[in-house]
């Protein structure tokens, strides 16, 4: 989950580095540091905390290096102090290591080292690269291939003593004119400017320099100089690639005239959604759904024209499915839990979803033609990658006419989750900086309804004009959402500010929305730090009403539907313990005024499509109590954007 980047060219590092590290300090921010190579040695300046602490000591000295490595870091191994930040050095101060991942075995290579004499200073995992990297150095190997230096062929041998999911960055005084850097299961980005070369753990750090950039695959180490790029396979192999063009614009990553990340990030969903449904849904559908179903004049019957949704998706992956399985984490896993109702209630299709880290200590028993989903907005989340491995080698048996059936859903096309599966469904909601999830999760659920929809023409569940309504409907929200940022925003901001001191809340739903109670207690709690649950609203008299009393608020979701009057009644059960009710309502709905004391108010929409409004007042609830309360709101403590460790 740790920023790494690298610099190589004309210009001088120290400032492109860390330029580099702030659009990088979303993937972790507990320490920071930067190694350049200037004089014939290493110079290393690291700090804990934020990014302002490193920069502070950075002005303190004056450097023209022209090569050097930063990291930005989110901890793992070793509390976040400044002896633990990377990066990382050999004994004699000649070679310096940032990584992302963990080494698995370090502490049998560590205790290997220190009985040959290496000096450790650090409790991190990444210490033993360094050291490794020195001893092979001093030991001259012999070249198995035709290398084009022994720093290379050094890092090659270390590589092969190294277990466990890991991107490096490595530099060495006696080769200042090389950046070495290797890949196995954690991203890694090398960007092609202008008489320049970098690399990164993610493309925003690459943006501002150029647009042409190649991304290492597992198993291949990258040999940077002012010369070019060369690419290697781990066994020594020269490999021929080739650079791709990004289509981001730089202006993306910026705040414009928003306070915070997540705010900006909360006000692009309208487009994140048109973006979304343009992608996916059919153009004949999306010019003019009314006149194609009247020329059909087959109003009410089952569909039998092709799919309004195109996903990209194989016919083999869909065909006679009996079971799906999401594999997800975190805000995924709740979108993923709306997917489940969506696929069960629309394409008849039972689902089950899991949580990726305990699936692969504990899978479900093998069925035969089931689909497997991962849902990643990263496409690097480690364990739903690691889950999604176990499922494609156990399940290659059973399929005996198809490939196991794995499908990704992810922001990031270039990920490892791409690699990974045969089918993907890009979520496009562009580049998210805020640590907590806001338009990705938005996204997601676009691409579950799209999903769910395109299953259920294929099946034959829903009927031609129960298909026209869902459609007419998700073409209406990006409007709605507008509406609801316009009229809620004011409002959810005067309404934080008595929620300053607050300790505790309580967020339910029921049905489609008790994933949205899920999703609002989880931004709650991220971004505040104020503890939140989300219950289902019928579970409260079982237990967890106990909790209440008159400090602890209670918001619930209670759209018009099947479970509505439910949803007050609980609410009402809820207000009989003197909690402060909130309710995420539809606009002008009488009964909802009588019963909660504050309205989070949303345009009415039909259940099936509520979750996508009442989720927007729950995000800024979150976002303005934790600014009110002073808090990083971008950067929360403890949090990294993508979780690429166990």
């Amino acid at each position: 989950m740790c920023g790494i980047i690298g610099y190589i060219g004309t210009q001088v590092a120290q400032e492109i580095l860390m330029a580099g590290l702030e659009k990088l300090e979303y993937r972790g921010y507990d320490s920071a540091g930067v190694a350049t190579v200037v004089e014939g040695e290493i110079k290393c300046v690291r700090a804990k905390g934020k990014l302002h602490n490193l920069r502070e000591k950075l002005e303190l000295t004056d450097n023209l290096a022209r090569i050097g490595i930063g990291h930005t870091r989110w901890a793992t191994h070793g509390k976040p102090e400044e002896y633990n930040a990377h990066p990382h050095m050999d004994t004699a101060m000649r070679v310096a290591v940032v990584q992302n991942g963990i080494i698995e075995n370090y502490r049998e290579l560590r205790q290997q080292l220190q009985q040959r004499g290496h000096e450790f200073r650090s409790d991190t995992d990444t210490e033993v690269i360094p050291h490794l990297v020195a001893e092979f150095l001093s030991q001259t190997p012999t070249l198995d291939y035709q290398y084009p230096g022994l720093f290379l062929e050094s890092v090659r041998q270390t590589l092969k003593q190294l277990e466990g999911a890991f991107a490096i960055a490595i530099v060495c005084a006696d080769y200042p004119d090389e950046l070495i850097i290797a890949r196995q299961q954690a991203p890694l980005t090398i960007g092609f400017g202008q008489g320049e070369f970098l690399c990164a753990s993610d493309t925003p750090a690459l943006i501002p320099h150029t647009s042409a950039v190649l991304t290492l695959e597992n198993g291949e180490i990258g040999r940077l100089t002012p010369m070019g790029v060369e690419v290697y396979s781990f066994e020594g192999h020269r490999l021929q690639k080739y650079p791709r063009t990004l289509s981001i614009n730089p202006l993306l990553v910026e705040k414009h005239e928003f306070r915070h990340f997540m705010l900006k990030e909360i006000y692009e969903q309208p487009g994140v959604v048109r973006t979304c449904l343009e992608a996916y849904l059919h153009n004949d559908w999306l010019v003019n759904e009314a006149d194609v179903l009247g020329e059909r004049k087959i109003e009410g019957e089952i569909l039998n024209s092709p799919s309004p949704v195109q996903l990209g998706i194989s016919e083999a992956l869909c065909d006679n499915l009996e079971h799906i399985q999401v594999l997800a984490c975190g805000t995924s896993w709740h979108a993923s839990l709306v997917g489940k109702y969506l696929l069960e209630q629309l394409a008849g299709i039972p689902t089950t979803v899991h949580y990726a880290s305990e699936f692969r200590y504990a899978p479900p028993p093998l069925t035969t033609h089931t689909l497997t989903i991962g849902v990643t907005q990263s496409g690097e989340t480690a364990d739903t990658l690691a889950a999604l491995e176990m499922e494609r080698v156990r399940r290659t048996p059973l399929e005996s006419k198809y490939q196991p059936r794995l499908l990704g859903i992810t922001n990031q096309l270039e990920s490892s989750l791409a690699q990974l599966v045969p089918n993907i469904i890009h979520t496009h909601a562009g580049i998210e900086v805020g640590v907590a999830a806001t338009k990705t999760f938005v996204s997601q659920l676009i691409v579950f309804y799209c999903l769910a929809l395109d299953l259920a023409s294929r099946r034959q569940t829903l009927p031609l004009s129960r298909i026209k309504e869902i459609l007419l409907g998700l073409r209406q929200l990006p409007a709605q959402i507008e509406m609801v940022l316009e009229t809620q925003q004011q409002h959810v901001e005067q309404l934080a500010h008595q929620f300053e001191e607050t300790q505790d809340f309580i967020f339910l739903g029921r049905g489609i929305n008790f994933p949205i109670a899920l999703e609002g207690a989880l931004k709650l709690k991220e971004i505040s730090y104020i503890h939140a649950e989300g219950y289902p609203a019928g579970e409260m008299k079982h237990g967890p009403i106990a909790l209440l009393d008159a400090k602890v608020p209670v918001v619930a979701i209670a759209m018009p539907g099947s479970v509505y009057e439910k949803v007050l009644s609980n609410a009402q059960e809820a207000k009989a313990r003197d909690a402060r009710l909130i309710g995420v309502t539809p606009m002008n709905e009488q009964d909802a005024a009588h019963t909660f004391d504050d309205l989070l108010s949303v345009p009415a929409v039909e259940e099936l499509l509520s979750p996508i409004l009442a989720v927007i007042p729950l995000q800024l609830l979150a976002y303005h109590i934790a600014a009110r309360r002073g808090l990083d709101v971008d950067q929360p403590r403890n949090l990294a954007k993508s979780v690429t460790v166990e």
